[in-house]
């Protein structure tokens, strides 16, 4: 919705530049004007111009869809890989299952592959009343165009309420094209999700403004409501293997020529060391290491543990390590069962990754560290003296 000022009526008082949170007010041949900076928040409507010179434009309003009410049904988009299932999307689908139980509707997971009928009943113990299963061998590998085109068709044809997807580097992909062709809005990286009770619409939470604000966002005028989610930040409920549903298995309409890509080899690079949202055992190290060197005993620890390798910002901003090891609110949301930070003195933005620790180890010499405050167990310490000794009892238990 358009923010316009009224060039005959604006007197050039400047009262509504220091209103603008964005900057986007200048004043230009005794008017002010609005650039391209405009978020159209809304921010310089309520009261701030002594003549009311600014006001939305006319007719831009969105008219609610008439016809809200024939969507209905809670998804989630099930990302599975080498017939496993991410957690996410299992994570994903015990809050589908809390939302649809407050609207009154029903659970639904869509498994788009190829020879992935078996992965219904692991849906199903998530939590899932139905399961669209889209199988067919141009979707043996996860595509932009395939899947797209086919979670697009789904949707009109079925008409859901509310999709769920990780927020995985599928379903970043994916998400924002499909909102794009079916005309709905998404909401990036949730954190928490709830429904408004007056509206019944679902409140998509995450973080603004680098972190420093939590902003709530909903969706009253399109439907689908959609909204990616990070891993993590949600506990997998325990699976019920005695729960069935309805399996609709779906006739994809995909044509070869639709999928602009073409898959030529899966290539493994730094799984074992990387693959943290799905980790038991994180150790991370910090700038606090001094040398990036001292990641080979962050190593050590880590593969006794049988763990992977975290680090913080400041580590990977030092070129310590690749972005894909990084913990926190701009890197990955870890959930393991033992979290071991080292040299980390615990920034907001890094307590935002790894809250969903079950036990949070620290090591650290500063006692005063903000680490501290979240641990379980802290050692105060140079961690080049309590590793070596922490790496030799774990070897020692484990008899390796």
């Amino acid at each position: 919705m358009a923010v316009i000022i009224k060039d005959s009526e604006c007197i050039a008082c400047g009262s509504c530049l220091p209103a603008c949170p964005f900057g986007a007010i200048e004043l230009e041949d005794e008017s002010a004007k609005i650039g391209d900076a405009c978020t159209q928040c809304g921010a310089c409507l309520d009261g701030i111009c002594p003549v009311d010179a600014i006001e939305r434009e006319a007719g831009d309003e969105k008219a609610p869809a008439a016809d809200l009410d024939a969507y209905k049904g809670v998804w989630v988009l099930i990302e599975h890989f080498e017939n496993k299932i991410r957690s996410v999307s299992l994570e994903l689908l015990g809050q589908a299952r809390l939302l649809a139980g407050k609207l009154g509707e029903e659970v639904a997971g869509v498994v788009i592959g190829h020879g992935v009928e078996d992965l219904a009943s692991q849906v199903f113990a998530g939590g899932a009343d139905k399961v669209y299963l889209a199988d067919d061998p141009l979707l043996a590998h996860y595509s932009t165009d395939g899947f797209s085109n086919t979670l697009t068709d789904l949707i009109q044809t079925y008409h859901p309420n509310v999709i769920l997807l990780g927020a995985t580097n599928d379903g970043r992909d994916i998400g924002p094209r499909v909102a794009c062709r079916i005309g709905t809005g998404l909401t990036a990286d949730c954190t928490y999700l709830s429904i408004d009770e007056a509206t019944k619409l679902v409140v998509w939470t995450r973080p603004a403004f680098g972190g420093n604000i939590m902003a709530n966002i909903l969706c009253p005028n399109s439907r689908p409501q959609m909204g990616t989610v990070r891993p993590n930040v949600f506990k997998r409920p325990e699976p019920d293997y005695r729960r069935g549903g309805e399996t609709v298995r779906i006739s994809c309409k995909l044509k070869p020529e639709d999928i602009r890509t073409k898959f030529i080899s899966l290539q493994r690079v730094g799984e074992a060391s990387c693959n943290l949202e799905e980790a038991e055992f994180i150790v991370s190290g910090g700038r606090g290491l001094g040398d990036p060197k001292y990641f080979d005993m962050i190593q050590e620890l880590a593969d006794a543990l049988g763990g992977v390798v975290g680090a913080s910002r400041a580590a990977v901003d030092s070129g310590w390590k690749p972005h894909l090891h990084q913990v926190g609110q701009t890197g990955k949301t870890v959930a393991p069962k033992v979290y071991i930070a080292v040299g980390i003195s615990g920034a907001i933005q890094h307590l935002a990754g790894m809250s969903g620790s079950d036990t949070v180890i620290a090591i650290n010499r500063d006692p005063d560290a903000p680490i501290f405050k979240k641990a379980n167990y802290g050692i105060v310490g140079d961690f080049k003296e309590v590793l070596p000794r922490l790496i030799a009892q774990v070897k020692k238990i484990k008899g390796l």
